[in-house]
């Protein structure tokens, strides 16, 4: 019998927690001092990943008794348009080298993405580790972050605010009151539940401190998570709901000029810090954030906010998807003058085509159509590209009138 004959593809529950915490430490590279790093010892690690287990759906396959590849498909919602949307958030992937090259991942990844269609998870979201990778099984990129260095004479003047900054234990409620609002507004944002908040407080150093800016009414408006190490203020998070506790926050940051020699951080890419500073003469670098893609085209679509333009608009298109064959074929999209859509498997002489990386990418508004169809992603007649452009909303900057 061959390796792969005496493999089976099961559910990892939480008995096998050690197993999943292992190859997880293996995959990524984590090492006792890592761990030490951050203040996490073996069972500490291992008792966190128990809720996952719990919680999240858990695939892998098995030699034996022994679990040799896997992946972890978390229940997330997030925010597309003002809408809520369920979302499968994929992660913990990973195979032992001695499993790898014989489809296991491959087949593990499409077992996942039809259970999320089972689940109406619409939409999934990951953090790549590979672009390319993900890519080739449907993902593409809808979002970006900015990282930033700020040097210390470079810090904002202080500006008068009626509020004030607060600092406080980092599972304070005021923090996830300020998120909520905030995912609650800002387009394709995860709305974070507890695995979601549990996720993002995994790794953290034991120094970190929130600073929470509190206006006039006392009612917080935005948050700072950030630690100091070795005279560099480090930020993991800035979040603000208007310019005042923007303000606020950064003359909170700028308090600290004696303490630090720099700042450094990440932002949306689409927050116009340089432009705000009076010395915008700052480090910034772009990089991919999250990658999406869309499950279940059609049941997406019956989501999705189409603009209400007023009139009718059809568009005949052939999709393609590497993976699934209920995301194949030539679709007929309808949208009604308020914006709802409706996808049917059936036309013909489609006017367009694309794949459905394209299709998320575009649908989430990271490209434009018009962009798409000039570097070829998106082909199409003239006039299907204006449908398109039409009917998709543009993403809202970060911080503008809409909040």
């Amino acid at each position: 019998m061959s390796r792969l004959d005496r493999l089976n593809m099961g559910k990892v529950e939480t008995k096998h927690f050690q197993q999943f915490n292992e190859l997880l430490r293996y995959v990524f590279q984590v090492t006792k001092k890592d761990l030490q790093m951050v203040g996490w010892e073996e069972r500490e690690i291992a008792l966190a990943k128990k809720p996952v287990l719990d919680q999240a759906d858990v695939l892998g396959w098995f030699d034996g008794e022994k679990l040799v590849s896997q992946l972890a498909i978390y229940p997330f919602q997030v925010n597309i348009f003002g809408r809520t949307f369920e979302m499968g958030g994929l992660t913990g992937v990973g195979t032992y080298p001695e499993y790898a090259n014989m489809g296991l991942m491959y087949k593990l990844m499409r077992q996942g993405l039809t259970d999320m269609k089972e689940r109406k998870q619409s939409i999934s979201y990951l953090f790549p580790y590979s672009i390319p990778y993900y890519r080739r099984r449907g993902w593409e990129i809808i979002s970006d972050k900015m990282t930033f260095e700020v040097r210390d004479v470079q810090l904002p003047k202080r500006k008068e605010v009626p509020g004030y900054v607060e600092r406080l234990n980092i599972e304070h409620p005021d923090i996830r009151t300020v998120y909520k609002l905030f995912s609650s507004k800002m387009h394709v944002a995860m709305i974070r539940n507890d695995l979601a908040w549990d996720e993002y407080w995994r790794w953290d150093v034991e120094e970190l401190i929130a600073a929470v800016y509190f206006d006039s009414k006392h009612q917080p408006q935005g948050y700072l998570l950030y630690w100091i190490s070795e005279d560099v203020l480090h930020i993991k998070e800035m979040i603000y709901m208007n310019q005042e506790a923007r303000i606020g926050l950064w003359n909170f940051i700028g308090a600290h000029f004696s303490m630090v020699s720099k700042v450094v951080g990440n932002i949306f890419m689409n927050e116009p810090l340089a432009f705000w500073l009076e010395d915008g003469d700052i480090k910034e670098t772009i990089s991919p954030y999250f990658m999406a893609r869309i499950v279940d085209a059609k049941q997406f679509i019956t989501q999705y906010p189409f603009k209400a333009t007023g009139t009718d608009s059809k568009l005949t298109f052939k999709l393609e998807d590497p993976m699934l064959e209920w995301n194949k074929g030539i679709f007929t999209l309808y949208v009604s003058p308020e914006g709802q859509g409706q996808l049917i498997q059936s036309g013909n002489d489609p006017t367009a085509s694309l794949d459905i990386q394209t299709l998320t990418t575009m649908l989430l508004s990271y490209k434009r159509p018009s962009y798409l169809a000039a570097i070829s992603r998106l082909k199409g007649e003239e006039q299907a590209v204006g449908i398109l452009e039409k009917i998709i909303k543009r993403q809202t900057p970060y911080f503008s009138d809409y909040f």
